[in-house]
């Protein structure tokens, strides 16, 4: 009932005005928000970098409905790349493809993501595409689909709670692209997701065992100790190069656990979301993790 509520507002405009307001709501977030600028997130994520971590940046802000925000969200990603190229940085980045346009025109959102995508491939650098909720499943995998064909530096999410993911995996997997695998964190209709957490939990396991037995690129992203160890299990018993995978887990979140699997020697990035669109997403994080909202509870009143 909990996160059911907490992903409700995450979508109410109205409470977001309100929550601008308060003294303390943009302090809470930091949490699991770098900062407002590429500036702010970059210096986080060089000290990430510096103790171990690999990072992606996120400029946060989605369901963009005017051309002029998404040019303005396009030309905030170019800039983010020069400025880790200039820094040398070792972090990619992730966006969302409503934040580009995807609501406005599938055309238009294709040629901004394909100037970020040219421009990461000219840097050496790679572009995942963040997977948001199920109405923009398959508009978001055509606009993939299109710029993959051209460009080998850009990547997908799949969530593992949808019901049509397996077959989106093995479509994946063939064309060799790169994949981030994920829960999901949306509040999504039994029509096309599973409800039960253990039925999600068990296609994560399957979805995760063709994607590295399938030999694609593979980004493990959960904090579920249970999903890494399923990962680690299945990689071990099959001869699966470490290589072949990474741990991916968002800024704020198991911190000493995201330590611990570096210190094992496992590839881990951290996903950094930054810009003054936090809203959304911290309500999300409270909603995934019931650990989250109270941890911010105890820090609102200074416990």
């Amino acid at each position: 009932m909990l996160r059911q509520t907490l992903l409700f507002l995450s979508e109410r405009n109205d409470l977001k005005k309100v929550l601008f307001k308060l003294p303390y709501a943009r302090g809470m977030a930091g949490r699991f928000v770098a900062g407002d600028t590429s500036e702010e997130a970059l210096a986080v994520a060089k000290r990430l970098n510096d103790r171990g971590f690999r990072v992606t940046l996120d400029l946060l802000g989605e369901s963009v409905l005017e051309r002029a925000e998404a040019e303005r969200a396009a030309a905030e990603y170019a800039e983010s790349l020069a400025e880790i190229n200039a820094h040398e940085a070792t972090t990619t980045i992730s966006l969302k493809l409503t934040q580009l346009g995807l609501d406005i025109d599938t055309d238009f959102c294709y040629e901004n993501l394909l100037g970020i995508v040219r421009q990461a491939d000219e840097l050496g650098n790679f572009v995942r595409i963040d997977m948001e909720d199920s109405e923009h499943t398959q508009t978001t995998l055509e606009v993939f689909y299109r710029v993959f064909e051209r460009y080998r530096n850009v990547g997908i999410v799949i969530q593992s709670y949808l019901y049509r993911s397996e077959d989106d995996i093995a479509g994946l997997v063939e064309m060799g692209a790169p994949v981030r695998l994920c829960k999901g964190a949306y509040n999504e209709p039994a029509s096309v997701a599973f409800q039960d957490k253990r039925e999600v939990d068990a296609n994560y396991v399957r979805l995760m065992k063709m994607l590295l037995d399938g030999g694609a690129p593979t980004a493990i992203a959960s904090h579920d100790e249970r999903m890494i160890d399923a990962t680690l299990e299945h990689v071990s018993k099959n001869g699966i190069s470490g290589d072949a995978f990474e741990i991916q887990m968002l800024y704020g979140v198991r911190r000493d656990y995201q330590r611990q699997l570096v210190d094992n020697g496992l590839n881990m990035r951290i996903y950094l979301p930054y810009g003054s669109q936090w809203y959304s997403y911290f309500m999300r994080r409270m909603a995934e993790r019931p650990a989250n909202l109270l941890f911010v509870v105890r820090a609102a009143f200074g416990d």
